[in-house]
């Protein structure tokens, strides 16, 4: 049975997890912060890690830091969980040595697929590593998306674009794929009846472009900058060479391209079967946590934006905006909109 080191100074998240991971068929072994859990590591010389960043004593990173530096600890596989979703956290993260990072809050399938994952490629590296010790040692080996990521930063092209600002447009041949460093952007394609319908939102740290992969296709949808946005950009004929050269990224890939499409559904099947005010609300939620990640300070977005979203008219959406500022749910200031109450938001039926 493998043994998994959870370090985490939330006692509820860090027996509910421990819990999933034993069901999991995995001996775990806890610690409630950085200090404890160094020693425990170098003790115990768990097969994983996973260890959240904040935390009292040691933060994640100085435990990484410093079992990364003593021998008997540094090739244990090491993975972040935490709250904090800035790509540069991410970055400094991956920067400092650690295999994989989930952000909280986290589905139980991706937390055991991150881990099993982890093992399968430690157990991998261990039996080639005495064959092929420089190849396995290549400090610019790409095993996993977050190190694509890094990739995207150090060697893309970065691209500045201001609010409202096309990145690319639907029907133009494709050549680039994109890693919003900075912003929000929306996709979006035009029905026949020329209205503009939003097909996704995304934020720092999401890939952009994917969608149109394979070469000489042509984009499948335009994509805008919601705001001042920061690219890294990197030419699908590049892209395509480091896939082929490192065969676990496909499958990555795959699992983001699914887990995307069930995103699109779930907007979908809210389009079609939610209430007005059910729309308005998830819509207001969902353009909060692009562009902000927190739902208490303003969002600047047009109103035609969120109606498009939220799959109904603008003049529907402008009504059921105006009920919510009456009833104190939000506050409105030109296109500006605060949330005021949530937990309300949350449950509007």
């Amino acid at each position: 049975m493998k043994t998994v080191l959870l370090i985490e100074d939330d006692n509820i998240l860090r027996e509910n997890t421990a819990e999933l991971l034993e069901l999991s068929g995995y001996d775990v072994i806890t610690a409630p912060n950085g200090k404890i859990g160094i020693a425990t590591a170098k003790e115990k010389k768990p097969h994983i890690i996973v260890c959240d960043i904040m935390m009292p004593e040691v933060d994640g990173y100085g435990v990484l830091d410093a079992l990364s530096a003593d021998e008997s600890t540094q090739y244990i596989p090491f993975i972040f969980l935490s709250a904090i979703t800035e790509h540069k956290a991410i970055r400094k993260g991956m920067d400092l040595g650690a295999d994989d990072y989930l952000t909280k809050p986290f589905e139980e399938e991706d937390l055991v697929s991150a881990i099993e994952s982890r093992l399968a490629k430690s157990k991998l590296l261990h039996q080639l590593k005495t064959n092929t010790t420089e190849e396995v040692n290549d400090p610019d080996a790409i095993g996993n998306l977050n190190q694509l990521k890094n990739y995207f930063d150090d060697h893309g092209e970065i691209i500045k674009m201001n609010e409202g600002e096309t990145i690319y447009e639907e029907g133009v041949r494709s050549t680039y794929v994109y890693l919003i460093l900075k912003g929000a952007v929306k996709c979006h394609t035009m029905d026949q009846d020329g209205k503009e319908l939003i097909t996704t939102l995304y934020h720092a740290d999401d890939f952009l472009g994917f969608t149109a992969l394979m070469n000489n296709s042509v984009n499948q949808e335009s994509a805008t900058a919601l705001e001042q946005v920061e690219l890294a950009a990197v030419s699908k004929e590049h892209l395509h060479q480091i896939v082929a050269e490192n065969h676990t990224i496909p499958l990555e890939l795959m699992t983001l391209l699914s887990d995307n499409i069930s995103e699109i559904k779930h907007q979908l099947l809210q389009m079609a079967y939610s209430s007005v005010r059910k729309k308005t609300a998830q819509t207001l939620l969902q353009f909060a946590e692009i562009m902000n990640n927190e739902a208490s300070k303003p969002i600047r977005i047009s109103r035609a934006d969120l109606a498009s979203v939220a799959g109904i008219a603008t003049e529907s959406l402008i009504r059921t905006l105006s009920s919510f500022k009456k009833e104190g749910l939000i506050e409105i200031e030109g296109r500006n909109i605060r949330i005021k109450e949530l937990k309300v938001l949350q449950y509007v039926t």
